[in-house]
């Protein structure tokens, strides 16, 4: 193994700024070729509540914080538009959803409409 100094014309430098460039986007979940990697959208429930709806990171960009940001980002949008509350439906099973809910202030509340006959469901909220 040789170590080479070179400059920034140097094709393997080039080369491997490159590859870093797409390992540093991979890993901190830049849309890559224009494809994204998660959302999330939030709906109107009441005049003073808004539903956190479909969230969904890709599975190879998970654990990487990439879902805690996103669900701030909607809750700051929620807060923009004058909302006072947000609430979601999750599942129990669904641990790392209900772990990023809990850590970023959610608390569990009785199913609400529709969700209220569905024991599998779990309803959370956080007051804005």
């Amino acid at each position: 193994m040789d170590f080479v100094r070179t400059d920034g014309k140097n094709t393997d430098f080039i080369e491997n700024c490159r590859l870093l460039d797409r390992d540093l986007d991979r890993r901190v979940g830049k849309k890559i070729n224009n494809t994204a990697i998660g959302g999330g959208a939030i709906r109107k429930y009441d005049e003073e509540t808004v539903e956190l709806k479909r969230v969904f990171v890709r599975p190879e960009y998970q654990g990487r914080g990439i879902g805690s940001r996103l669900v701030s980002l909607l809750i700051e949008w929620a807060m923009e538009l004058g909302y006072r509350r947000m609430m979601l439906e999750t599942g129990e099973l669904l641990t790392e959803s209900c772990a990023l809910y809990r850590k970023l202030g959610f608390e569990v509340i009785p199913n609400y409409d529709p969700y209220v006959n569905m024991p599998e469901s779990l309803c959370m909220e956080k007051n804005l």
